[in-house]
């Protein structure tokens, strides 16, 4: 079962021959080029490149004590676990107090929180799963025909198969649900991933990079553009070839044993088609290289909505590798406010912010004309539990980055934890609206946040 939701590349799906580079069996997408309208007619915005969505999730909360910012008289300042986001921060929204109501009522600490991207109630089953479609799948099944990907669903972790307190654990392997009663397809193996990027429905030649089988549309296109756009290219096939290379090692060692992070990498599901290619046995590998791919998918216009799981809720991965760290991730967040363990989960969360930040660095080191990529973009960060520790989900850890084609201003924090109507889903509504998706509800909210401009 494939996460990515694709159709054939023709003229007929209103994308024009020149939006790719073509050899057998492969479509390289292009990024934005000075030189051509290279995203066609249908686009939010009113000029330029188009508008997109990524939502990046990690698991079992976050420590309170250090999550945050606050409005200072020079400009918004991050408390410690957000410090590693300061050089984008002036694209950042910070929230406050936003939660999903829903996720209070009944049994359960984990399951019933995995409502992240929809807001409505997680039903309590161990067969009839249902949770609500997202709005991340609900953005691709309308603005999704303008690409040849409608979204990507990428995650490091496939579904474990338990049950507790009546739900099953399914639903901690999920944010994106494509219909109520089911989750989006995750995939979980890079190789897998990046070659659907660049599939154009026919067989190629795996052995051979995608760059040597569309070279001689390159070599023809560089004679049509700009030079500026010919560095460009340039860059943008390093890049291309430099995460293929990466993959290509990660897939070498994925056989081997773990490297002593404490992370196996052994992880199989039966949904996913090509088990073979591996997972890398180095977690920093595995999550650079979902997180790159997400980019690139993003850059090169094959989708406009994303989501990546940098790991499941209730997950167990293991982050020695940072030194001093012992247990796996859901461990470490009921650290029974132990100062050691509480330290450990610390650096965890700081981690991902850190990647975060790469990230957006690199979305924002795209330039595409008037705007980077990250300012066409809203990258939203969440997690299902604020208080791991606690189970506590009366407010979320929530982030958005990135300009939304110049709809949104960013260093601010947002503080609606005095806001009677402070749902998470009003911040859905006003990320569809800037995505050209205008809803008057959605999930349990009736209307959008309207400050993030």
């Amino acid at each position: 079962m494939s996460s990515f939701n694709t159709r054939p590349v023709s003229r007929s799906s209103g994308l024009s021959r020149r939006h790719f580079l073509r050899g057998a069996g492969v479509a390289l997408g292009l990024p934005w080029l000075e030189s051509m309208n290279a995203w066609g007619s249908a686009t939010p915005s009113a000029k330029g490149a188009p508008r997109r969505f990524a939502a990046m999730f990690m698991g079992n909360g976050v420590n309170p004590h250090h999550w945050g910012a606050t409005n200072g008289p020079g400009g918004m300042e991050l408390m410690k676990t957000l410090s590693p986001l300061e050089p984008v921060k002036d694209k950042l929204l910070v929230f406050k107090g936003l939660w999903n109501p829903t996720t209070v009522a009944g049994p359960g600490g984990h399951y019933p929180k995995m409502n992240v991207l929809s807001g409505l109630t997680v039903k309590q089953t161990t067969t009839d799963v249902q949770v609500g479609t997202t709005m991340d799948q609900l953005m691709a099944q309308e603005l999704g025909r303008n690409t040849p990907v409608s979204s990507i669903v990428l995650g490091t972790e496939g579904p474990k198969y338990s049950t507790d307190s009546g739900y099953t654990s399914i639903y901690s392997a999920y944010i994106s649900w494509s219909s109520p009663t089911a989750p989006a397809p995750k995939e979980i193996y890079p190789q897998q991933a990046f070659d659907q990027l660049f599939d154009d429905g026919s067989k190629r030649k795996r052995d051979k990079s995608v760059l040597d089988l569309v070279l001689g549309d390159a070599n023809s296109l560089r004679n049509k553009v700009s030079r500026r756009d010919a560095l460009k290219l340039d860059e943008y096939f390093t890049s291309v070839r430099e995460l293929e290379q990466r993959i290509e090692k990660a897939d070498a060692f994925s056989k081997k044993e773990t490297d002593g992070n404490g992370w196996s990498p052994a992880i199989k599901a039966p949904t996913f088609a090509r088990p073979a290619a591996g997972i890398p046995s180095d977690v920093r590998d595995h999550l650079r290289l979902q997180l790159d791919i997400m980019v690139l998918a993003l850059q090169m216009d094959r989708t406009r909505i994303a989501t990546m799981m940098l790991n499941n809720d209730l997950s167990q991965m293991n982050f020695g590798f940072l030194g001093g760290i012992k247990g796996g991730q859901h461990e470490l967040s009921h650290h029974a406010n132990d100062p050691e363990r509480l330290a450990m989960y610390q650096k965890v969360n700081e981690y991902h912010m850190q990647l975060m930040c790469e990230t957006l660095q690199k979305m924002d080191a795209t330039n595409e004309g008037e705007r980077s990529l990250l300012d066409n973009s809203m990258i939203l960060f969440c997690s299902s539990l604020w208080d791991g520790n606690a189970h506590d989900s009366r407010q979320l850890p929530v982030l958005l980055a990135g300009g939304g084609g110049g709809t949104i201003r960013g260093g601010r924090m947002l503080d609606y934890s005095q806001n009677e109507n402070r749902k998470l889903c009003r911040l859905h509504l006003s990320v569809m609206e800037r995505m050209g998706m205008k809803m008057h509800k959605f999930g349990d909210a009736d209307s959008a946040l309207p400050e993030l401009a």
